[in-house]
């Protein structure tokens, strides 16, 4: 039995550490406060909102996995990368359209909204006002640790 840690899995710890990070810099630090108020709203203002936080946020987990891949010689490959840094801006996009809904269990919710009201978080997110943002958080981590298993890949090791 081999007992040694491939590299695939120090690329994956190092790939998860770097977007995990930007992810709090670019939701929080990054993110306009415009932007934050209105991605949630309907029609254009809304999706544009959206759009311009998902950009940033992006943008600031690409910088953090390429100086992560530099500074630890990682050797990401960059399609896996480019494929990785995709799955997380898109499952984020999909969250944040979600703003300001979650305690929303009407047929007009958002999709995420209403499958997790029918998953049973509705009374919880009816109840608590940090419930949404809890589910929100948890979504987009658990989005991070599949685009960082994506990213790690596995190659020739």
């Amino acid at each position: 039995m081999n007992t040694s840690i491939s590299a695939a899995a120090i690329r994956f710890a190092a790939a998860y550490s770097a977007l995990t990070a930007a992810h709090e810099v670019g939701d929080y630090l990054i993110q306009r406060d415009s932007d934050a108020a209105a991605k949630g709203m309907h029609g254009q203002e809304g999706v544009a909102a959206c759009l311009r936080h998902v950009c940033s946020y992006t943008a600031t987990q690409a910088l953090a996995l390429y100086a992560a891949d530099r500074y630890l010689r990682l050797g990401l490959n960059w399609r896996r990368a480019t494929v990785g840094l995709a799955v997380s801006a898109v499952t984020h996009y999909a969250a944040d359209r979600c703003a300001g809904h979650w305690a929303d269990d009407s047929d007009a919710a958002p999709l995420l909204v209403r499958a997790a009201h029918t998953a049973g978080k509705g009374s919880w997110l009816v109840r608590d006002p940090r419930a949404g943002a809890f589910l929100d958080q948890a979504w987009h981590k658990g989005w991070i640790g599949l685009a960082a298993a994506i990213t790690a890949g596995r190659t020739h090791d």
